[in-house]
């Protein structure tokens, strides 16, 4: 380490990891994500230039004194990680390296790939056939016996299909409709709720009263032979982790259906994104896959570090959570007038991309996280969602960070840059709403896909025509001729043709995405699809009473003053009045069909004439509600070319599946 603070850094890092790992492993009670807690490692790691071979960090938890131990024939061991397809890459090349180093080039490297479910690790012993003593990993060496509690996971047999001696290895899980059921009766009894399925099944099995485990539907799938006896049985011991797997099954024990035999490295990663993409659907938590090596040869070969066996490894899908530090505080100005606050982080990926800054949200906000410049925090991005704080790790505050105080201008906003609160809201507005960063921010948002749709025109292309004097309001940009581009910086001929065709086809927009491109405070796309649904045309919107709108379903009180608000203003209408003379506004369309009503469709692949958000917006105006996974409640999977596993899904479910030209037969199109 470079300095005194990465050595105190450090060493509160090992500390703060220290107490989350006893909280998780012995407790059963996490107070951060397994995303967060890996974050930390992985910072701690970086800082001490250690790796995965080189650091030693304890294997689950000291055994509790609650239970009988029991020590572990074979000891037990923790996988490490790998998180993107380069460090997968460097592990197989260090494999390889090994393979050749110990020379067994003549034993091909293929490997066993598996779910890595979000369970907790049971050691089964079985003596002649029969089940004799289950235990918890504890610290690798020693674990609990929870024989009593085992033996009421009704998957997991009594008695095998054959009378060997045996210790074998597994996951025990509880699936996440059964974690619902128990945190509703827990909420009923006024008792705290589990966090996650992980800490449901934890606390399930390390019962002493083995009829509160037996309540609780416990499943249990294994996936390794750690010691293995035929006795007079005729099995043939496995030479690969494959034949682990077939000989399990044989014995009548639960194996995961999902394992896959992979031949090299690359049918390994294209096995881990099928499953990034469809774990969700699954009915027990996944947080990645677990490879190993499939010749037991070369297993005993590479052996283990202090740590980690060095034949298998845990691929991690991308963490929606992550730890970083909060560098500094700025407020944005949004296109309504509303500050937003904005941690602008140190970069740490989350999700498969590099985040660096976060919403948050409000000065409430800020006030409930007590967030700090200098602050360790926890992030999280969900999706396309712009990430968020979600939590302080205040053991990491430096010493000199103060609380965040609300300044009384910004940069950005009318007038002199004063800002006020927004009565009866957490939220900060410009006093003057107009300025030209507002002003340029409310046509991005004109043009954009969301609005009104003008395809290739985007900010830069809105500032060049600003700066240039070509466009000062929404109706200018319709009335742009080839003369006027021609000559802006790197414009060339294709390049005005483009921008001209795509003004053109936004002659005409849908109610509600104009609706959406007008910057009206509060409405956003669903609710101006609901004012558009409900009220039929523009001018019934302009029309339209306060009380009116507010009793649609889903837009209330504080849109509907919004709107009403907007359109009453002068200044409003005319600049409205003006885009109408170049705009063609069509009707909220009612549904053609009824065969959508109460359906739920998922559309998937590349359809041939629509676009996605176009196919969305039919099957919603038919009535259906538009989903982006498929499950036992989807009624239609629409397919396009390279639908992938989602067709596969729908196929195996039962749900039927239909092209383009049978979705737009069934709505009437």
């Amino acid at each position: 380490m470079s300095n005194q603070n990465d050595k105190q850094r450090a060493a509160e890092l090992r500390e703060l990891i220290a107490y989350h790992q006893q909280k998780y492993h012995a407790e059963d009670a996490p107070e951060i994500s397994d995303e967060a807690y890996d974050s930390l490692v992985a910072e701690l790691r970086a800082l001490e230039g250690t790796t995965e071979d080189g650091e030693v960090f304890a294997v689950g938890a000291t055994p509790s004194e609650a239970f009988a131990k029991v020590e572990h024939k074979v000891r037990q061991w923790s996988f490490a990680n790998v998180f993107t397809h380069e460090e997968w890459n460097d592990w197989v090349a260090r494999v390889e390296r090994l393979r050749e180093e110990y020379d067994l080039t003549h034993e091909p490297l293929e490997f066993v790939a598996e779910h890595k479910i979000d369970g907790l690790k049971a050691i089964i012993e079985y003596q002649a056939g029969e089940l004799v003593r289950a235990a918890t990993r504890g610290d690798g060496v020693t674990g609990e016996d929870v024989t009593h509690t085992v033996r009421t996971i009704r998957s997991l047999p009594q008695t095998l299909k054959y009378p060997i001696n045996c210790v074998c290895v597994g996951e025990v899980w509880l699936a996440k409709g059964e974690l619902d059921r128990i945190n509703d009766e827990r909420r009923k009894a006024e008792e705290p709720l589990f966090a996650n399925p992980r800490n449901a099944a934890a606390g399930s099995l390390r019962q002493l009263d083995p009829s509160v485990a037996a309540g609780r539907q416990l499943s249990i799938t294994l996936y390794d032979l750690d010691a293995f006896d035929a006795r007079d049985s005729g099995l043939v011991e496995p030479k690969s982790q494959w034949e682990e797997l077939t000989l399990l099954k044989q014995l009548g024990l639960p194996i995961s259906p999902d394992s896959a035999r992979c031949a090299d490295a690359d049918a390994v990663w294209e096995y881990n994104q099928i499953w990034q993409e469809q774990h969700d659907e699954m009915p027990f938590g996944i947080d990645g896959v677990v490879v190993k090596v499939n010749s037991i040869v070369i297993q005993k070969a590479l052996g283990h570090t202090a740590k980690s066996p060095r034949f298998g490894v845990a691929i991690k899908f991308p963490a929606q959570q992550a730890t970083t530090v909060l560098e500094d505080i700025q407020l944005q100005v949004g296109r309504t007038g509303v500050i937003t606050p904005v941690a602008h982080l140190r970069p740490v990926v989350v999700d498969g991309s590099t985040v660096s800054r976060a919403t948050l949200h409000n000065e409430d906000e800020i006030k409930r996280l007590d967030v700090r410049v200098g602050d360790t925090v926890i992030i999280e991005k969900a999706g396309d969602i712009i990430p968020k704080v979600i939590r302080v790790l205040t053991e990491l505050r430096p010493k000199a960070a103060k609380p965040y105080r609300f300044p009384k201008r910004v940069p950005g906003c009318g007038g002199d840059g004063s800002i006020e609160r927004v009565p009866g809201e957490a939220a900060y507005r410009c006093v003057v709403p107009e300025s030209d960063q507002l002003h340029r921010q409310r046509l991005y948002h004109f043009v954009s896909k969301a609005a009104v749709n003008i395809d290739g025109v985007g900010p830069r292309i809105i500032d060049l025509l600003l700066d240039n004097h070509l466009i000062d309001d929404w109706v200018d940009l319709f009335t742009l001729s080839k003369g006027d581009l021609i000559d802006l910086p790197g414009f060339k001929e294709r390049a005005v043709e483009n921008v001209l065709a795509a003004i053109d086809a936004a002659r005409t927009v849908p109610l509600h995405r104009l609706l959406i491109g007008l910057s009206i405070n509060h409405v956003g796309e669903e609710t101006a699809r609901l004012i558009a649904a409900h009220c039929g045309s523009l001018d019934a919107v302009r029309q339209a009473s306060q009380a009116e709108l507010a009793a649609i379903h889903g837009v209330g009180e504080t849109v509907a003053e919004a709107v009403v608000t907007w359109f009453s203003k002068p200044d409003n209408q005319a600049r409205l009045d003006a885009l109408l003379t170049e705009l063609t506004v069509t009707d909220a369309e009612q549904a053609a069909s009824d065969a959508l009503v109460g359906a739920t469709v998922v559309f998937t692949g590349t359809l041939p004439t629509l676009a996605r958000d176009e196919a969305q917006d039919l099957a919603r105006q038919a009535g259906a509600t538009v989903s982006s996974s498929v499950s036992q409640q989807t009624t239609y999977v629409v397919l396009g070319e390279a639908a992938g596993s989602k067709a596969e899904k729908a196929t195996a479910l039962g749900v039927k599946t239909l092209d383009e030209a049978e979705f737009l037969k069934l709505i009437g199109r």
